[in-house]
């Protein structure tokens, strides 16, 4: 697999994630137009996060199963209507069917993951997973700054409605590029290949470990980039839309700096990699809990915290891509799923305690939810 295509891995990665996203920054501006509370408007987030549990369980096992060109191509075209019926919603009973369909169907990033795993020299998986990855998490550390700038240009509605656009050219692109025939695949029934992806939780004790970690990780993750929001946009701050949105340019730094996390796990320094990045994690909530009276010590936790996360995240999929070549998309699917319910707890967690307990409470929730992380990689990283 050549350096530009897994770029273009890459950037397709981030932009069909980052569809889940741009809500994050512009909850107020949600919560105002269609008359949601602060305490519920996390719903927003955590419906599309369900919703994309649900399509990791239900679309990506089918890479597996039918031809990845047609399967990603089809799945972006669809994710183009959905957006823009997203854009153009008059009632929040309208937006929140169309997002929850946003969510659903951007579990094509998952699918392109493990298809460039697959195309990948066994020698190099690790740094092509790292790449492919890294463009996820920049895509949604991005969404924020991409969505406060259009946010304060045209209105939050044009967010989506430019999405819509960049998603139709990147299905056109990747029909084009991506292989046209695949090897062989054995024969199983929708209902078998479902089943089969319990059947490797069941046999694949690394999956388990790797999952929680991830449920965890993202829990933190989502703590953070939820609830940021609230308290930047609040006096005394009282920060813009695109000013809020910047901030996610500290964490593409974090981001980058951890690409080299996969190059670690092909040279069987997973383990360590992992640790070294939880601590780090724990650490980036003190510089984070100076929110309100430190811009710059904010800017310090977000780029430790998004290296941290990043780090992990590749490592895990590194480790858990090469159990069973045959099952790529379902291996994907099934710690994806943890992924996805860390993100959706972290989003509802944050908002609720931020309305009780303000900024303190959500980096003592964000610091806990890490300790437990720390202490599940200590008690588990000598099992195989």
């Amino acid at each position: 697999m050549s350096r530009s295509v897994a770029l273009l891995f890459a950037i397709a990665c981030g932009l069909a994630v980052a569809n889940i996203y741009y809500a994050q920054p512009l909850l107020d501006a949600i919560s105002h137009e269609f008359g949601i509370t602060h305490s519920s408007v996390g719903l927003v987030i955590t419906i599309t996060q369900v919703c994309y549990a649900f399509g990791l369980i239900l679309l990506v096992p089918l890479g597996d199963l039918l031809n990845r060109r047609w399967l990603i191509a089809g799945q972006m075209l669809i994710s183009v209507l959905a957006l823009i019926v997203v854009g153009t919603a008059h009632t929040s009973k309208v937006l929140f069917i169309s997002i929850a369909a946003v969510g659903l169907l951007a579990v094509v990033t998952q699918t392109l993951v493990a298809f460039a795993a697959t195309l990948a020299d066994p020698a190099e998986r690790g740094r092509t997973v790292g790449v492919v990855t890294s463009g996820i998490v920049i895509g949604i550390l991005l969404a924020r700054t991409f969505a406060g700038v259009l946010t304060d240009i045209a209105g939050w509605r044009s967010v989506y409605l430019v999405s819509a656009g960049l998603t139709l050219i990147m299905a056109g692109v990747l029909f084009r590029v991506l292989p046209k025939d695949e090897p062989s695949r054995e024969s199983l029934s929708y209902l078998q290949l479902l089943r089969s992806l319990f059947t490797l939780f069941a046999q694949e004790r690394i999956l388990r470990i790797r999952a929680v970690l991830a449920l965890l990780i993202f829990t933190a993750f989502s703590i953070l980039w939820t609830s940021l929001v609230l308290p930047l946009s609040a006096p005394p701050l009282s920060l813009s839309h695109s000013a809020i949105g910047a901030f996610g340019l500290a964490g593409v730094a974090g981001a980058l700096a951890a690409a080299r996390a996969g190059r670690l796990a092909d040279r069987g320094l997973g383990q360590r990699t992992t640790g070294a990045a939880l601590i780090l994690l724990l650490l980036s909530w003190l510089p984070i809990s100076y929110t309100q009276h430190s811009l710059p010590a904010l800017i310090a936790g977000i780029i430790l915290l998004d290296l941290a996360v990043q780090a992990v995240h590749v490592t895990n999929q590194s480790m858990i891509l090469n159990l069973h070549p045959e099952a790529r998309s379902r291996l994907t699917a099934g710690y994806m799923i943890f992924y996805s319910i860390g993100s959706a707890t972290g989003s509802i967690a944050s908002t609720s305690i931020y309305a009780h307990s303000g900024w303190n409470g959500v980096c003592l929730l964000g610091a806990i939810v890490s300790a437990l992380a720390l202490l599940f990689w200590a008690l588990t990283r000598r099992l195989k």
